[in-house]
């Protein structure tokens, strides 16, 4: 299984496009930046399935040779797996309107929450929308499976209370290597379930929004922890890696205060000596 990485920033890009910090306005000196968190995935190099899809949809398309058309207007995506139904992660879609045919696969939950948003793409194009529970295997394609784990139940601002299905881990094997990708930019907290979802995976890729819990307050002087907003702080999940089965493990969603942004940082060095990294946009792995 191919596995490339799109994008790797959380919500608004980096550099985040309201934001003049300091990080920020360092990214844009020197031309450094990083789209919106995205990967795409394939067993058979002709066929792709996204992980998400953020606003920053056409240009990751663009920027990715396998991902372009062949002949004609087809395109090589074959469907989107969507981890939540949060704008950052969901946007994308109606980028996709005019593909042939198009199937999104997500938790019953999230799918129910972006029922306006199916409304619109019917007149565009014919999208399949498969729901499915956290208990089922379900066949993309052949050779190509998936799991669901839901690991939180925060909602988008714009959807109703929290509860079961909102924020969903991924986990893509691939049936001819045997090969696996565990996929989870929103993780608010490491529990047993999980580390068994992710045991024995060739490669992770984990929620590396902040590095602390109080980062946003130390940096931006406000904002609440990282915790409440449905992430769990680096720091705090290192300690837990070695659960994972020892495949490799990309931090991904990084928020614009992460000092993992700064390739010199200390922060850098505590993931090198930890064996794991700071994935980077238009990283390849192949598991």
């Amino acid at each position: 299984m191919k596995v490339r990485i799109l994008g790797t920033a959380a919500g608004g890009g980096y550099p985040q496009w309201n934001c003049a910090c300091a990080r920020c306005a360092w990214a844009r000196s020197t031309g450094v930046s990083r789209l919106q968190d995205t990967v795409a995935v394939s067993v058979r190099d002709r066929e792709w399935w996204l992980l998400n899809a953020s606003p920053d949809l056409r240009a990751q398309i663009s920027g990715c040779a396998d991902l372009l058309p062949r002949e004609g207007r087809a395109t090589p995506i074959r469907g989107v797996v969507l981890t939540t139904a949060e704008l950052d992660h969901t946007l994308g879609l109606p980028m996709l309107r005019e593909a042939a045919e198009l199937r999104v696969v997500a938790h019953p939950a999230v799918l129910g929450a972006l029922d306006g948003l199916r409304q619109v793409l019917r007149p565009y194009t014919a999208v399949s929308w498969c729901g499915t529970g956290p208990e089922q295997e379900l066949v993309l394609e052949p050779g190509l499976t998936l799991r669901l784990l839901v690991v939180g139940d925060k909602p988008p601002r714009y959807a109703s209370g929290p509860g079961p299905g909102w924020v969903s881990a991924v986990r893509l094997t691939d049936a001819v290597t045997g090969g696996s990708l565990v996929y989870a930019p929103c993780l608010p907290r490491w529990t047993a379930r999980f580390a068994a979802f992710a045991a024995g995976a060739s490669a992770v890729l984990l929620d590396g929004t902040f590095c602390t819990d109080d980062e946003m307050t130390v940096v931006a002087g406000r904002g609440r922890s990282a915790r409440a907003m449905g992430h769990l702080p680096i720091v705090d999940s290192l300690s837990h890696l070695s659960t994972s089965g020892g495949g490799v493990v990309r931090y991904t969603h990084l928020n614009n205060t992460n000092p993992l942004l700064d390739p010199a940082s200390a922060e850098r060095e505590l993931l090198r000596a930890a064996g794991v990294a700071a994935a980077e946009d238009g990283e390849v792995l192949v598991v």
